[in-house]
């Protein structure tokens, strides 16, 4: 059997003396893997960067075997990224969490998101915030979505700013200042209209919010720590001095 498909790269690992192993996120396939001859070779080494957008075809005798790609470059992000350490980092921080998805189960929306976030990572100002919201959709599409429409204590829409690190669902104000000390902030601008700025300090918080979530529902259970890109890119987002407006792009 055999399909072709457009994909991100996850991972690329040696097998042998020439061959690689490669982990793509593939729009109609989901997360999958196969075996690329050559992939160690100068040819295709540029193209089997992490982070790449690829065009990829499966071909396996069996639906259950590893099978073999053969991959053509779509967009090089990669190499678009590599002067740029930030967003390297928030490059390999992405392809990272996404292996945590199921192999071999579609996710095409969240492929679609992942392609919106690299698609801007140029510019330091817009990519950090998309970035938060990709972490979300990550927590839905695993079945660990988060509830920030209304307040959890009095089902109010008004006035959002924490999230319950218990329930994943948002409160109001009023109902969390008791308990603002056991609750998680909640930045603006994933709850609100699309051009929203958020300030660095907002994409902190958001990524406290989703990290937050991530380790609990996803990593803790299978005994995983977070990807040490991810640590870095809050790391880095921490350095920043400043404290500069990023803009939310319209889809």
């Amino acid at each position: 059997m055999n399909w072709f498909d457009e994909g991100i790269v996850l991972s690329v690992r040696p097998h042998g003396e020439t061959a690689a192993v490669v982990e793509l996120l593939t729009r109609a396939h989901g997360r999958y893997l196969g075996l690329v001859h050559g992939g160690q070779g100068r040819r295709l080494r540029p193209v089997l960067q992490i982070g790449n957008h690829v065009e990829a075809t499966w071909k396996g005798r069996l639906s259950e075997q590893l099978g073999f790609f053969t991959i053509e470059l779509r967009k090089g992000y990669a190499a678009e990224a590599l002067e740029r350490p930030l967003a390297l980092t928030g490059l390999t921080s992405l392809c990272a969490l996404a292996r945590l998805l199921p192999e071999r189960d579609p996710h095409p929306d969240l492929f679609e998101i992942s392609l919106f976030v690299l698609s801007y990572l140029d510019d330091d100002s817009i990519w950090p915030a998309l970035y938060v919201r990709w972490e979300l959709n990550l927590l839905a599409e695993m079945g660990f979505g988060l509830d920030l429409s209304s307040c959890a204590a009095t089902g109010t829409t008004e006035n959002l700013v924490w999230v319950s690190p218990k329930s994943g669902r948002a409160v109001s104000a009023t109902a969390g200042e008791p308990y603002r000390d056991r609750l998680l902030p909640l930045p603006q601008f994933l709850i609100k209209s699309e051009g929203v700025p958020a300030t660095r300090r907002d994409v902190l918080n958001g990524l406290a919010l989703t990290g937050a979530f991530i380790s609990k529902r996803i990593l803790i259970p299978q005994n995983l720590d977070m990807p040490e890109a991810r640590q870095r890119l809050v790391a880095a987002l921490s350095r920043s001095a400043d404290d500069n407006v990023l803009q939310f792009p319209k889809s």
